[in-house]
């Protein structure tokens, strides 16, 4: 683990902790570079936005104009009306997905049309709810370098890394400097081989402390001598105002507080306005914190999935500015979990209807009986139990909020393309919403693998069976 702190534009605070390479006894440096993750997000909203600023694309243009001729799609809603904007703020109706292709085995990932071509469909109509999608950061990344003319790696490179100074940061591994970079470990301490994924703009990164020191400077408006402007001054602060339809995502946070343009905005009860963006995949966790009005910013990347890089930075706000954290809203109580069927008596009975993948359909079944026990049937497999089953407007497991109620649950069952059965073993959650005697929806495979490959999320759609 690295750790670094800027505060009043001097660094405050730099240390590292453990091995970067446990088995060639390299360890952590306050220059190693690790494996970003999702704080990926905001250099690819960054890099977006300089294409904003320079008129090559609105944030409330439709994602589809510039998607060509196989664009995102929709069976509720008109796909062409998702804005950047929506997609910018995972408000656009795109489910969860993420796909890892370990060095070790025959996989590689597909160009990113075929990519839309399979998973680029919305769950949701636009501006219904917030669902966090590595798909939509993909989406911005490779659209980068169709508007650019220019690859998302070259254009990165030279209008938001070099005038930072962010010399330490690459998109995937350079081989040349390969002995710098940390290993990826899984929980049971064995070296995760090296992946790629099929969308780079969302968690395709690496970086350093230190340069994300200066990445933060920029985004706080302090920027270092050696340091220039990449956006305009009202760009930059609009990549800093939640989105509509976001919501907050913290307990500590109050109303008001949501997701930017590749940002998480958080406000305490005082009105301090908190920054920030974590990342978390298989071996790495990282987080990265900006307090614009103290010039304060946090780093803590590890080569370790788990809790500590979240924990370690609010620890460091709360010894630094402890007055300007006391005041957190209360986080509002879960309401009561109501019966299923006494929530929405209209569930009971038999649906069915279909699960598009690229590979066809599959049908599927639901049967929601007066004990409330729900039971699914998929494809040609036998009838499982449908498990933790709710209809709620929340659930955190898997990242969104809003949009009305929810039916959910998880199975166990066979079902897979080739993409799915790389992952497996699997477990399966439905989330479905119910529209005019229809359940629509996403069934979301999670890989549980050891070296697990990611969520990829497949359309459903069902009807009351006579």
């Amino acid at each position: 683990m690295s750790i670094a702190v800027s505060w009043h534009g001097e660094i405050y605070w730099e240390e590292a902790f453990g091995w970067a390479d446990q088995e060639k006894r390299v360890p952590a440096a306050v220059d190693t570079r690790y494996a970003l993750a999702s704080v990926s997000k905001p250099l690819t909203a960054t890099a977006f936005m300089i294409l904003v600023d320079r008129g090559f694309v609105s944030l409330e243009d439709p994602v589809n104009a510039y998607l060509g001729k196989d664009g995102l799609r929709s069976a509720v809603t008109d796909a062409d009306s998702a804005t950047f904007r929506q997609v910018a703020s995972h408000t656009a109706g795109l489910p969860l997905h993420s796909q890892a292709f370990y060095a070790d085995e025959p996989f590689l990932p597909p160009l990113f049309d075929e990519t839309i071509r399979r998973y680029g469909f919305l769950a949701t109509a636009p501006g219904e709810r917030y669902q966090y999608s590595n798909l939509g950061y993909g989406i911005l990344g490779h659209l980068i370098g169709q508007l650019s003319g220019r690859s998302y790696a070259e254009f990165l490179r030279e209008e938001v890394l070099d005038p930072l100074g962010m010399g330490q940061t690459t998109v995937g591994l350079n081989p040349s400097v390969a002995g710098s970079y940390a290993t990826n470990y899984a929980p049971n301490e064995q070296p995760i081989p090296t992946a790629l994924t099929d969308c780079l703009g969302s968690d395709g990164l690496y970086s350093t402390v230190s340069d994300l020191l200066r990445f933060a400077r920029f985004h706080m408006g302090t920027l270092a001598h050696d340091q220039r402007a990449i956006l305009s001054e009202s760009s930059r602060r609009e990549m800093q105002v939640p989105s509509p339809g976001t919501v907050p995502t913290r307990d500590w946070e109050c109303p008001g507080s949501g997701y930017g343009v590749g940002w998480f905005v958080g406000f305490t009860a005082d009105g301090l306005r908190i920054i920030d963006h974590s990342g978390g995949t298989h071996g790495v966790s990282t987080i990265l914190i900006l307090i614009p009005d103290e010039e304060l910013a946090v780093v803590v990347l590890s080569n370790a999935r788990g809790p500590w890089p979240d924990t370690i930075g609010i620890e460091i706000l709360s010894a630094l500015i402890p007055e300007r954290l006391a005041h957190p809203c209360a986080a509002e109580p879960s309401p009561p979990e109501a019966d299923l069927l006494a929530a929405e008596p209209s569930l009971s009975g038999t649906w069915s209807g279909s699960v598009s993948t690229y590979e066809g359909n599959v049908p599927i079944s639901l049967q929601i009986d007066d004990s409330e026990d729900a039971r699914i049937t998929l494809g040609d497999a036998e009838q499982v139990q449908l498990r933790d089953v709710t209809y709620t407007d929340r659930m955190p497991v898997l990242n969104n909020a809003g949009g009305g109620p929810f039916l959910r649950g998880w199975f166990v069952s066979d079902f897979g393309t080739e993409d799915v059965r790389r992952g497996c073993p699997c477990k399966r959650w439905l989330e479905l919403k119910l529209r005019d005697q229809r359940l629509t929806g996403s069934l979301i495979t999670f890989s549980q693998r050891l070296h697990y490959t990611g969520p990829l999320s497949h359309w459903v759609e069902l009807t009351r069976a006579p």
